[in-house]
């Protein structure tokens, strides 16, 4: 079949998810093995034995390469290690951390922890997977963006300064990567159920708050941003460049 009449099919393709052992990187690894992708799954812990195990049941394959994101200096060098020059067509930058603080109070430590796995790391990665990807002239980078992204949130300064600049990071490599057949685009996540967010679904009052904002009326599941991502990595998207794709359920159209 052509890819015309399969758009969405990743068969042949390989992906690189990072921070897949649970939640949204889980759910993307897992969509994008079902549409035919071979996965490696990227994290600084081995602990994505049930992500592998998913992956199996739904006939896919996978293998794990430890990578500690955090570690700007031995990432290069790292990588090559495990990767080497390996093609790879997909690309997903979905690890990151957020730590909560009042800004006046927000220490150095935790402001550059959080700006180094969630925005140096992403560029840095995109530019040692990209770098095979121009070459070939073919490739997708999927970045996980952020509601944070176009809001300011509270607490969460350096998460929020990172998810805008992810998404001005996505615009700036599609600029001047699209013309050489390398989509990058994004996602922004709305309220998702997850481990990270389980403390504001047990508040009952802020749990309620926020589901009066969503249209769609639940919160989200991290299975509901696979179906995006396989858009963004497969033939289907060709045309989209630079795009922030929105996953919330309208919470930014309220």
């Amino acid at each position: 079949m052509s890819e015309v009449k399969q758009p969405f099919s990743l068969a042949g393709k390989k992906a690189i998810v990072t921070g897949a052992a649970s939640g949204i990187g889980q759910a993307i690894a897992i969509g994008l093995a079902e549409a035919g992708a071979e996965l490696l799954l990227l994290g600084h812990r081995s602990n994505m034995e049930d992500t592998s195990a998913r992956i199996a049941e739904a006939g896919g394959s996978s293998r794990e390469v430890l990578i500690d994101l955090s570690d700007l200096d031995s990432l290069d060098r790292n990588y090559q290690e495990l990767v080497g020059d390996e093609p790879i067509d997909i690309l997903v930058n979905n690890a990151g951390i957020i730590w909560r603080e009042p800004a006046a109070e927000y220490t150095a430590s935790k402001w550059h922890e959080v700006i180094n796995v969630n925005l140096h790391a992403v560029f840095q990665l995109s530019q040692l997977v990209g770098k095979g990807m121009l070459k070939r002239e073919q490739g997708k980078i999927i970045n996980i963006a952020s509601l944070l992204s176009f809001q300011g949130g509270i607490l969460v300064p350096a998460y929020t300064a990172s998810k805008h600049a992810v998404a001005g990071l996505t615009k700036a490599l599609a600029n001047e990567w699209a013309s050489r057949n390398v989509q990058v685009n994004a996602i922004a996540p709305g309220y998702i159920a997850t481990a990270n967010t389980k403390a504001i679904r047990e508040d009952a009052e802020r749990n309620q708050s926020i589901l009066s904002r969503i249209p769609a009326g639940r919160w989200g599941e991290a299975s509901d941003l696979a179906g995006a991502a396989v858009f963004l990595a497969s033939s289907a998207s060709n045309y989209v460049n630079g795009h922030v794709l929105a996953v919330d359920g309208g919470w930014l159209a309220r």
